[in-house]
């Protein structure tokens, strides 16, 4: 397969295009987040939600890495400058959507919980990213 050799725009928009992935955008925000909290908050198979975070992935949305049994999420700015200006504007604008705010409410709730659900159980909190636009700020 011959390398890529320019952003896809085409795949940007259309990752930007559903709500699940707009869901785990939210989620994400400025920190790195373990695939089973998404699991959790959207109450979604685990299948499901791997699908749309390879497909975020594809895009050059977000990124991903591997601890041990957990896969952590976490948003990369795009390659190509009006992507980047267009994901932040996105992100800002999730930000006021009430639906949003109550995922990162749940967020919230099912990390600081004295007692995690059982799915949660020994997983690792999202952590804040001292530098979440990356190189192309």
């Amino acid at each position: 397969m011959a390398a890529k050799s320019s952003f896809d725009l085409e795949r940007f928009f259309q990752a930007l295009g559903d709500k699940t992935r707009l869901r785990l955008l939210n989620l994400m925000g400025e920190q790195e987040i373990c695939v089973c909290y998404f699991v959790e908050i959207l109450d979604q198979p685990q299948p499901k939600i791997s699908r749309h975070l390879a497909y975020l992935r594809r895009a050059e949305i977000v990124s991903a890495r591997r601890e041990g049994k957990w896969m952590h999420y976490r948003i990369v700015m795009p390659p190509h400058i009006g992507a980047t200006q267009i994901l932040r504007q996105t992100l800002s604008a999730l930000k006021e959507e009430k639906a949003m705010q109550a995922d990162r409410a749940r967020l919230t709730k099912a990390c600081c919980a004295p007692k995690k659900p059982a799915a949660l159980e020994g997983a690792p909190l999202p952590v804040a990213i001292e530098e979440p636009c990356g190189e192309a700020c």
